[in-house]
């Protein structure tokens, strides 16, 4: 069956008549979901199985769960979980308690996730910030160290398989550094390429073996001084699958941001030539996805081949008293906010 290199979103909570035929024409690889999307459970499961019925295979479904400022999933139908500097302050008072509560906080999120058909997370986060750097990462991250970051991230992508959903790490080769959100304009970071070796790129090599990873819409001067990560192939091969070493299939960030210039089709391409397995686009504008997804290729190759190998590793949750669970993970946490998880 033929797949194109692009994951798409949708408009509302439901499938207009018109979304229908894109997704049955176009052949997204997978699809991402943003609060517009979502009413409650129901809903939810209904959306995602109608979505994989009209692609006519278990397509993946994403969605941006991380917790703190950065959750599409909450109250009423679902727990708030905290942001990432939550697990990083535990990690300065006891380091395997706060590695232990990263881990169930992820299989607790993939429980939500997983009841309702979504089955990859955005997440975790393996920025490391700075001083004076943008808030757009702020207390996402899970600390100010690569060591400290990189070992509740991994905690937390366990816990996300062990929960039978799949991570994404992000924002490869590090977002933490910049001085503007790439959400509205295109940050661009001057540190030597040394600093960001031992600092921001340390961050992400105990990652590497993870099934799939994010881009960032930021420009490394030191290395390239023009493109942005996602568009650039240097940054793309002699860092991302380089130095780092990310074996995992690699998707951009959301193409439709403003830090990215040019026409969708430009970026998209821009994206795959660079080494991109997969462009992602968030938006859910009719006209953008139909641009998009004209100027994204079939899946083949060595990216075809990533993306089998980490749909392989979706499986069955392990068995958990959720119960039991939500109290004991409202218990360690509240060891730093003093309060129990919503």
């Amino acid at each position: 069956m033929s797949v194109r290199a692009f994951i798409t979103g949708l408009s509302g909570s439901g499938v207009t008549a018109d979304e229908r035929a894109f997704l049955r024409d176009a052949a997204p690889w997978g699809l991402i979901l943003f609060r517009r999307n979502i009413e409650d459970p129901d809903q939810v499961r209904r959306l995602t199985a109608e979505c994989r019925a009209i692609l006519g295979r278990d397509a993946p479904v994403l969605v941006d769960q991380e917790g703190g400022r950065v959750q599409r999933l909450g109250p009423p139908h679902w727990p708030v979980y905290p942001p990432g500097a939550v697990f990083g302050r535990l990690y300065g008072l006891d380091k395997t308690l706060a590695l232990a509560a990263a881990s169930l906080g992820a299989q607790l999120m993939a429980s939500d996730l997983r009841a309702i058909g979504i089955d990859v997370d955005c997440l975790p986060v393996a920025d490391v910030p700075v001083t004076a750097s943008d808030p757009v990462i702020g207390d996402r991250a899970y600390g100010d160290t690569p060591a400290q970051v990189a070992a509740l991230a991994a905690a937390a992508a366990d816990g996300l398989l062990k929960g039978g959903v799949l991570p994404v790490v992000k924002h490869l080769p590090g977002h933490g550094r910049a001085t503007a959100d790439s959400h509205l304009t295109l940050p661009v970071v001057g540190a030597d390429r040394e600093t960001l070796e031992a600092t921001d790129f340390e961050a992400f090599r105990p990652l590497a073996a993870l099934p799939l990873g994010m881009t960032a819409h930021v420009v490394f001067s030191a290395i390239d001084p023009v493109a942005p990560a996602t568009t650039s192939a240097i940054m793309v091969q002699d860092v991302i699958r380089g130095s780092i070493g990310f074996k995992g299939l690699l998707m951009s960030d959301d193409v439709s941001m403003k830090a990215l210039s040019g026409t969708l089709a430009s970026r998209a391409g821009a994206a795959i030539a660079a080494g991109c397995d997969v462009v992602l686009h968030c938006n859910g504008d009719p006209a953008e996805m139909r641009e998009v997804a004209e100027a994204s290729p079939l899946l083949a190759g060595a990216a075809a081949r990533r993306a089998d190998a980490a749909l392989a590793l979706r499986m069955q949750p392990q068995s958990i008293d959720l119960v039991e669970s939500r109290s004991r993970f409202s218990s360690m946490i509240g060891a730093v906010t003093g309060s129990a998880v919503a």
